[in-house]
């Protein structure tokens, strides 16, 4: 699937619902309401989607490129599902989790960006 601007608004408002540590929820279990006041990395990710694009897509560039960030943040660690296992952590801290959106967002940024003629 290419990179849309979708995938760039999907990680801007992930960002945008974890804007500080009080709005981050670190014992995630893959359970996301409307009604949440606080998000985990994955319930972040989970409502920016549907915001933006009406749905959840699981294997969205957006989401695929915070899995590669996690990868590399956890140092080949192996998680039975990345973003929540992540997000769980005892050791991931509300930094790291916005460390990862921000990775991903400027990797999203810069396949967007035009390409020199």
């Amino acid at each position: 699937m290419p990179v849309s601007p979708a995938d760039l608004r999907i990680l801007e408002m992930a960002d945008a619902l974890l804007s500080d540590p009080s709005r981050w929820n670190r014992h995630d279990d893959r359970s996301c309401t409307p009604e949440d006041t606080t998000w985990s990395l994955f319930c972040a990710l989970q409502r920016a989607s549907i915001e933006v694009l009406g749905s959840y897509d699981h294997r969205r560039v957006a989401l695929q490129e915070v899995r590669f960030a996690i990868e590399e943040a956890a140092s080949g660690a192996v998680f039975e599902h990345r973003l929540r296992d992540y997000n769980n952590l005892q050791t991931t801290s509300f930094q790291d989790v916005k460390a990862v959106l921000h990775v991903a967002r400027d990797r999203v940024a810069g396949r967007l960006a035009p390409m020199p003629k």
